[in-house]
Formats: C-alpha cells, sequence, structure tokens
C-alpha cells in the first residue's frame, strides 16, 4: 500500500513545514510509519519513525532535536514537524509502513520540500 505525503513547499532558512500523510482504511497495522526523504543526486535516507499507538518514536540524528513525528489516529494522519530548516533539508519527503527503520511496501509520489537560503 503506498502512502501519500502532502504539505511540501518552498521556505527560507530557520523557517518550519509540517508534512501531512494519511494512512486510511486500517484500524490497526503491524507496522509503524516514517518519512524518509532523497535530496537530488543523494540516496534516499532515513528520518523518523512511529509506531501505530503512537507510542515509541525514533529518529535519526541528523533531524534529532529539529524535526519531530507525531501521529493523530482519530484523523489517520501522521505528521513531521521541521523546525529550523536548512538549505541541505530540501529534498523530496516520502512517508512509508515502516518495520524499525526499514521500508515496507512500495514508495507514494512524495513531496517537494524546497529551502531557500
Amino acid at each position: 500500500v503506498q502512502l501519500q505525503a502532502y504539505g511540501g513547499g518552498l521556505v527560507q532558512a530557520g523557517g518550519s513545514l509540517r508534512l501531512s500523510c494519511e494512512v486510511s482504511g486500517r484500524t490497526f497495522s503491524p507496522y509503524g510509519q516514517g518519512w524518509f526523504r532523497q535530496a537530488p543526486g543523494k540516496e534516499r535516507e532515513f528520518l523518523a519513525t512511529i509506531t501505530w499507538s503512537g507510542d515509541r518514536t525514533y529518529l535519526a540524528d541528523s533531524v534529532r532535536g529539529r524535526f519531530t513525528i507525531s501521529r493523530d489516529n482519530a484523523k489517520n494522519t501522521v505528521y513531521l514537524q521541521m523546525n529550523g530548516l536548512k538549505p541541505e533539508d530540501t529534498a523530496v519527503y516520502y512517508c512509508v509502513d515502516t518495520l524499525g527503520i526499514s521500508p515496507v511496501g512500495s514508495w507514494g509520489q512524495g513531496t517537494l520540500v524546497t529551502v531557500s537560503s
């Protein structure tokens, strides 16, 4: 099942953006959900994951302290709050089912985040 990320856009360095990922059609999942990104010319990078219940989260060192992952199961949505954005955060951001920090299933379209200096 592909999860679709949205909410990307153009933001100035130091700014904030919140990405959303709709996780619909489920009442339970054995998987968590997470966020990855891929910058031009680079490999896809793990950012954050959250369990289905939301009781546990894990963030990559590269974004810990700036990014926060959360979820609202009543709205079937997982969020990635990004603060203190830097030009090097420019990438296409994807949400996907996760097992630990590994992606499960196929990738959705992603949403582009561009951070200007």
